[in-house]
This record gives structure tokens, sequence and C-alpha cells, in this order.
């Protein structure tokens, strides 16, 4: 589960996660007792009587449903003493009912991908599955129950307090997320805004049952909620499966409090410094802006984008391009009530802190000095508005993102938010700029006397309910075909060939969502010998591939993308360079050419070298007293087999640094020069498009472009590795990390892989339902995060068997020994007693069910395509995958378990502030 601790506006935002459906047909009879409201772009909004509202999103195109429970209450509603509350209730809801004990099972059973999040204003509970009527009458039937019948229980509330604690320790360790809250904490004299969604450490810790079970009957009610449904669904029988499911709750007769806070305008500067242990250095600054429903949110979310996008922002060309930060950006806050505009930069480690903090203030405070132009405005509303295209073309996004726009008023909100900032001009974006962003508006913060103060009152919104009224929106996007996802459907309709003598490609042509198409490509160079001790200048070489070509600038490359509604990613590491386009029908070839021109003609501009170098070396210092970084480093080292020079060789952090430091410019330019090619490789097309006209483009694009140094793969075999035990001192560090493995001879061809798998997913295989998470963090309440992986080895040869086992986890340093301990306990008693059959039968469900819904996505159905032309396969082997999976027996399992886990090889490493643990517990021991 996870908590947001801010929702950010729609100008950097709108990679939110939204779309909309096809326009909608002949209104279905109505079920007893609901009422039709407003339909917008082929989303309908219904009423039950007893308050609950209903959004339907249909859309037969993508072959999954996404259900979405809003409720009306968030962390900006809890009292004194009570913050966090929301979040923790959150949790608890996963806990069972009388009718659902194990909510949690249920839905790992059936496959079906959920969670939920806690924000100021909103909590919501999702589920995303392949289409299904009964399951989507389960989920239906199960959110009906919780709604009102969930347990709430002191029991359950013992053991995950320790949980969400836990999540809050790890929280702690992140420097901009503790500097934000602080900021936030100090802009909000008396709003709920300035409290943490995860709460006070006394409150979560303290919080008594009833005042949570008080809470509970209060907001988890259907009046005060909204039913999000989309995909593929039928409008007339789910709204009869709600009505079937909801009608009968009752509408309660209490009246929701309504909350009437107004923070008052901010008198002055205000101030907050953090110290604490770490490498990582901030500046951060936010400005009290207007709530999302008032007309100035539309320009500001323009003038957020302009500020801080990257490359073309003002932020990055003043501070990143001129190395006096390693990064910068901008992002606003669109809620129901007033929010916050932040920017923030990252310093280098030797960077000057002064000199950041005056030139970030500068470019937000002195607008007047150098007005936004119509160019930006252009550019920035072309960006936002590409992401709401983008957006519109993916229905069960949509369904999730509207939780944003209910939390700030209404869900049409998301409708004249878009149309709002199509109209924003440049005088718009000066007029909010010099409104809000003053330094007496700014909580960096200092209190300086003053005979004329100079404050900002920020205006009340309207009434949402009157500005939505009447609203109709515009024709929805276009909807695409009803896709059978199945392996033979998939490999009937796809085209595979090869062109040259090595570039293999699959088309996969269909009518989609928004004519929307995506790219996969790999191409493949060097080998052991040509790629040794070129490695760190082959990472740095695929990072600058974006950054600038013979044509075009980095900023130009940005606005040529933007330009052509396309998403990209050019890359390249050890030994391959890749091209990842998600673009439209109309778009695909110009896309198509742009990229290609990219990866064959970098300019590797001096001045994004040192960009690149120094957010590099940045990152690189920031993580050396991270507990998962320093467990993470040394597990590594102490597994690598690789000698040094040798390409997969593992550097220790220090070796990093002074890797990337004495990296020349001219060794990524001749790192690309001798191995970059097109010729080798594999290309995936899957989307709206005409076969015969890629083929043609991708022949003329791709296949004559060789690589000097012709590609071998690098052989990986299994190593036996003896067990280990490290552990390391991360001082000031509340949250702490274990990582575990030992090595596996396994290939994704063993006949054991499949029985690995399911062994995997009963054992550790998710935080909320698996032994390690029904022990660790759902019984013992110590941890927010457990699991478990399996990875196998997989090679064109089928001899590579480099395969591991491995575990993770967090906790607070005091409670990480019974992690571990518990961790070796359950590991043991999973190779001594196997699994239950009705384990098995769970596991395979719901991995079947999960591969099942990975095909529905036109992405990952790339990516397969790709994979299968690497290894000389077909989707025929996916198919066969599935039937090995189906036909497991608890023996095969637990025969493959008792052959392949071995407790006694377990390799730990573990990373906290132990030493202080150890201290309080030794002080308390002797009061």
């Amino acid at each position: 589960m996870r908590s947001p601790r801010f929702i950010f506006a729609l100008g950097l935002a709108l990679a939110l996660s939204l779309s909309a459906p096809p326009p909608s047909l002949a209104q279905p009879p109505l079920p007893k007792g609901v009422a039709a409201g407003p339909s917008i772009e082929g989303i309908s909004e219904y009423t039950l009587g007893n308050g609950l509202r209903v959004l339907l999103f249909p859309d037969a195109s993508k072959p999954t449903v996404t259900v979405n429970l809003v409720y009306g209450v968030g962390s900006v509603h809890e009292n004194y003493g009570e913050t966090g509350m929301a979040h923790l209730l959150e949790h608890l809801v996963f806990k069972g009912t009388p009718t659902h004990p194990d909510i949690s099972g249920e839905l790992k059973k059936r496959g079906i991908g959920f969670n939920a999040t806690t924000s100021l204003d909103r909590t919501n509970y999702f589920s995303s599955f392949p289409a299904n009527d009964a399951t989507l009458d389960w989920v239906l039937g199960m959110e009906a129950d919780r709604m009102v019948n969930s347990r709430i229980a002191k029991s359950d509330l013992d053991s995950e307090m320790t949980v969400v604690r836990n999540e809050l320790e790890a929280g702690e360790n992140n420097p901009g997320g503790v500097l934000f809250q602080r900021i936030r904490s100090a802009a909000f004299l008396w709003h709920n805004y300035g409290n943490s969604t995860i709460g006070a450490r006394s409150d979560v810790e303290g919080v008594p049952i009833d005042r949570l079970q008080a809470f509970y009957r209060q907001w988890y009610q259907p009046d005060n909620a909204t039913l999000i449904v989309a995909g593929r669904i039928d409008t007339g029988n789910t709204l009869a499966a709600i009505a079937r499911h909801f009608g009968k709750l009752k509408r309660p007769a209490r009246t929701l409090p309504r909350l009437h806070t107004v923070e008052p305008a901010q008198d002055g500067e205000r101030e907050v410094t953090v110290r604490r242990v770490g490498d990582l250095r901030l500046i951060a600054a936010a400005y009290h802006i207007p709530a999302a429903a008032h007309p100035d949110n539309a320009a500001l979310s323009v003038l957020a984008n302009i500020l801080g996008h990257s490359p073309g922002g003002r932020l990055h060309k003043a501070l990143v391009e001129t190395k006096i930060a390693a990064g910068a950006g901008a992002s606003g806050q669109s809620m129901r009530d007033p929010g916050l505009l932040s920017v923030i930069a990252v310093i280098p480690k030797d960077g000057d802190a002064g000199k950041a903090e005056a030139e970030l203030l500068k470019q937000v405070e002195a607008i007047g000095e150098r007005p936004f132009t119509q160019a930006e405005v252009d550019e920035a509303r072309q960006r936002i508005g590409n992401a709401y295209d983008l957006y519109f073309t993916d229905v069960n996004a949509v369904g999730m993102g509207l939780s944003e726009f209910l939390a700030a008023g209404d869900w049409r909100l998301l409708f004249l938010s878009r149309d709002a900032i199509e109209k924003v001009g440049p005088e718009d974006v000066n007029r909010v700029a010099a409104a809000y962003l003053k330094s007496s508006n700014r909580t960096l913060g200092r209190f300086i006397p003053t005979d004329a103060p100079d404050r900002v009152e920020i205006p009340a919104a309207p009434d949402v309910a009157r500005l939505v009224e009447g609203y109709t929106g515009r024709v929805a996007v276009s909807a695409g075909e009803d896709f059978d996802p199945s392996p033979q459907n998939i490999q009937a309709r796809t085209q595979t060939f090869t062109l040259g003598d090595k570039l293999k490609v699959s088309l996969l042509p269909k009518r989609t969502r928004g004519e929307t198409v995506v790219v996969t490509a790999n191409f493949r160079h060097g080998d052991v010998q040509s790629l040794s001790g070129r490695d760190q200048a082959a990472g740095l070489t695929g990072a600058m591939l974006m950054r600038g070509s013979q044509r075009l600038s980095r900023e130009q490359i940005d606005q040529r993308f933007e330009a052509l509604k396309t998403q990209a990613t050019i890359n390249g590491n050890l030994q391959a360079s890749g091209i990842s386009l998600q673009t439209r029908r109309e778009h695909l070839a110009d896309a198509l050419a742009l990229a290609g021109d990219i990866l064959r003609h970098p300019a590797f501009p001096d001045n994004e070298f040192e960009q690149l170098r120094l957010q590099a070396l940045t990152g690189l210092e920031a993580s050396r007293r991270e507990p998962g970084s320093v467990a993470g480093q040394a597990i590594s080292q102490y597994f690598d087999p690789w000698p040094e020079g040798h390409p997969l060789h593992v550097r220790t952090l220090d070796e990093s640094l002074a890797s990337v430091r004495a990296l020349k410019l001219e060794q990524l330019r001749a790192f690309h020069r001798d191995f970059y090619g097109t010729a080798d490789g594999e290309i995936a097309i899957v989307g709206d498009f005409d076969p015969a006209a890629v083929r043609q483009q991708l022949e003329s694009l791709f296949a004559g472009w060789q690589s000097p140094q012709p590609y071998r793969p690098i052989d990986t075999r299994y190593t036996e590795v003896a067990s280990r035990r490290e552990s390391f001192q991360t001082p000031d560090k509340p949250n702490a990390v274990l990582l575990a493995r030992h090595n596996l001879s396994l290939k994704v061809t063993d006949a054991d892989y499949p029985a690995l798998l399911a062994a995997n997913r009963i054992f550790g295989g998710g935080a909320l339902k698996s032994r390690l998470g029904d022990r660790i963090r759902q019984k013992e309440g110590l941890s927010y995060g457990v699991s478990s992986g399996v990875r196998a080895d997989d090679s064109r040869d089928g001899n590579d068997d480099n395969g591991s086992f491995n575990i993770q986890a967090i906790a607070a340093p005091e409670n990480m020994a019974r992690v571990e301990a518990a961790v070796r306990e359950e590991l043991a008693r999973l190779v001594a007693d196997g699994v239950s059959a009705d384990e098995l039968r769970d596991a395979v469900s719901g991995i079947l069910t999960e591969r099942q819904q990975a095909r529905a996505d036109d992405d990952s159905v790339a990516g397969m395509l790709a994979d299968q032309l690497y290894y000389g396969r077909t989707m025929a082997f996916t198919a066969e995958l599935d039937a090995r999976f189906a036909v497991l027996t608890r023996e095969q399992v637990n025969a493959a378990i008792a052959r392949h886990f071995k407790p006694d090889s377990l390799s730990v490493f573990v990373a906290g502030d132990f030493a202080k643990a150890a201290a309080a517990a030794a002080a308390s021991a002797g009061e």
C-alpha cells in the first residue's frame, strides 16, 4: 500500500494515469433505484439511492477491467492525535470481513493486481484484471462488503501498526521526502495539508482502536464514495451488478462534518533546515497557490511546466546546464483546497549551495525581468496536451487517475482543466507568476519586520457544482477492436521476418484505442573481449544518445517528439542499444525516422556530458550511506564471479566514482563508433499501423548499418558461493534493509522452472499475501515490505544457467534480528514441509491470470515478441509455459523445492543504524 505525501498538479502530474472511453450507445434500462447523471466523452455517471456515485467507462479495445473505489476521506480529515489514521485504516480494510476473511489471499488467488493509496483528500482501493464477468462480480461484492463490514480489530491493529511504522521509517530515509514534508509543515500554519499523510509516529503507535473504528464508520459509507469501473464491460450488466451489491447498503443517518479551516495569507518568508546524516544536498522552495477549481490553476500548471521541464525548462537551463546543480524541477499541486507550487535543486557534493539557492530563487521570483514568451507557453501547452492525449488512450489509466479529480471536487474537472490549459497565453502565465511567486509567499523562509507587508491573499475557488453544470465535453477518443490476447491469436496475427542477415522483426497490426502503436527495438553488438575495460563508457554512451544529435539539440529532440505526440526512449548498454516508442499511427513513420537518426548520429555535446557526469557522481555519492545501497553493493560484490577488467565485474563505490571522474567524452564517441549498429537485433511493433509501409521503412533505416564489433553473448554460468552474513552500520537511518541470496543452477527452459516460480509465489511472492508476508507483515507486524524472487537464466544456446534465489525486507533496526530469524525459519519450513495443494492451486490461478493480463498490454506484448525473436521462439513457447503451470502437482513443486532451495547456502547482508538501536535497548533495559 502506498501513501503519497503530495498530489502534484496537472502541469507535471499529467503523467498521472488517465484515459477515456468510446461514445455511449443507447442507454440501457437503469436498475431500480439508479439515476443517470452527466456523460462526458465516454464516461457516464450514475447515482444509487444510498448516495453512492458510480462512473462507468466502457471500452472494448483492451480486454482488462479496472475497479477503483474512491472514498472522500484522507489525512486532511484527521483530528488532533489522529494523524495517520486514514492511512492506517487503509491497511486494516485489507484484513477482512466475516464474509471475506482473507481479502489479500482471494485477490492474489484470482491473479488480480490490487493496491490502495491514501492522500491528503481521499483514499482509494483499486484492482485490475482480465475482463471476466465472474471476477468483476466478486470484486464488486467484496468492495461492497468491506465498505461497511470490515472488522477493524485490535489484533489486526497491533500487527499492522508496526508495518505502517516501518513504512514511516522507510520514508524517513528519503532526503527529498523529509525536506518537502518539513517545508509543508512550515508553509501551513493551520490547515491539515501541513501534516504528513503517514502521520506522526506517536499517533500511529498510540491510536486507540475505538477511535479508528469510529473513523471507519463515519467515512466508509456509500454516500462518501465513488465507484469507478473502466475497461471491457457491459454497461447494463455492470450497473445491475453494482445495484445488486451496493444498493442494499443503507444511506447513513449521520451528516459528514464540513471542514472550514482556511489557511491565512502568509506574512513573510519562512525557512526550515533539516540536518541529517547523508550525502545528498537539496534546495527547495514552495509558494501558496489556489485550489484546483480556481481559474488560475491552468496558468499555474503551464507555469510549473515551463519552469520544471527537462531539458527545455528554465530551471534546467539556469541550474543544470551551468553545472550549479545536478538536477532541478518544479511542480504544482491541484487539490480541493489551496496547495503549493514547489521548486527544487539537487546540489552536487562539492557544489556551492548558496549560489544554487540564489539562482533558484532568481529564476522563480524575478520573472518580471524576463517574462515568459509565447514560444515557452506554446511548448508547455503542447507537452501537457500530449500527456492528456496519451492518457485518454488508456481507459484503465483514466479509471485510476479520476481519483485525483474526485478528490479535487468533481471528476469533470479533468476535462475542464484540459480545456482551460489549451487557452492559456503568456499574459496569463506572467500574471500568476507575479501574483503568487513572491518572497513573502515563500517557504524557505525568514521573518523580516516591514512597514509595508506584501501579502498574497489566495482567492476562494468557485462552487464546483456550478462550474461543471451543463458541461458536455468533446467527442470521445476513437475505440479499437475487440482483440483476443491468447497466445494462439497473437501468433496468428503476428508477421515475422528477417531483414538482411540478422535483423529479426515481428509486426502485430491491430486497431487500438486512439490509433496507438508501440515499438520495441534492440540492436546487438560486441563480445567479452572487445568490451573489456569499456563498460563504464558503454553505460554513459547510451545515456547521451537523446542529449543531442548532429541535427538537433537535446531540447529540440524533446520538442520534436512532443510535436509527434510520441513518448520515446533511445538508449544503450553494454551489449545493446535500443529504441522504445509509444506513438500514433499518423506519427509512426516520422517518429521512427527521428529515433533512427538520433541513434545513428549522436552529437555528444560537451556540456551535456558534463551534466550527465555530474548527475552520475551526485547519485553515487548520495548512495554512500543509504542502507539499501550499502547492502546491495556488498552482496553484489560478494556474488560477483567476474575478475577485474571483465565487462561484468562489479566495482566498489569508490572505484565507480573514480571511473566516472576519469571518463573522457572521446571515450563515448569512440564506443559509439566502435560498437553501434542496427543490422543485428530484434524489432517488435504492436498497434495501429500499415505493416507493408513499416517493413519498407525498417529495412531502409536499420538493415544496412553493421556494427564493427559483431555480437556474441557473454556466457553466464552457475557458480557456487558459500553462505555468509554481513552487517553494516548506516548511522541516523531509521529503516534497515535485509538482502539474502543463494545461487541456483536454473534456466527458463528447465523442467523445474514453473515449479520454482509457483513455490516462490507461495513463499514470498508479495508482502500482503505469502508465507513471508503472512508472518512478518500481517502477523508480527515487523516489516512494511518483505518478498522473495527466483531468477532464471536464459540464452540462445540453452547453456546459461546463472540463476538465483533472493529475499529482501525492510524493518526498523531494532526489529531486523527478528525479521532475519523469521525469514530463515520460514525457508527451513518450506524445504522441510513443502507447499499444500490449496496453496499451489491458488498460486497457479494467480500466475495464469497475471500472464493473461500481461498479454492484454501492447507494450508487454511487444517485449514478449522481441524476446522470442532473440531466443528463436514463438508464442507457442508462452502457451506451453501456461500449460506447464496448469498441470503442476504438489509433488513436482515440493521435489523442485528440495532440489534447489538450500537454507544452509543462504547469504544474508543487513544494513541499518544497529548501534543506535542497541544503545536504546540497553538504556531501556537499565531503567
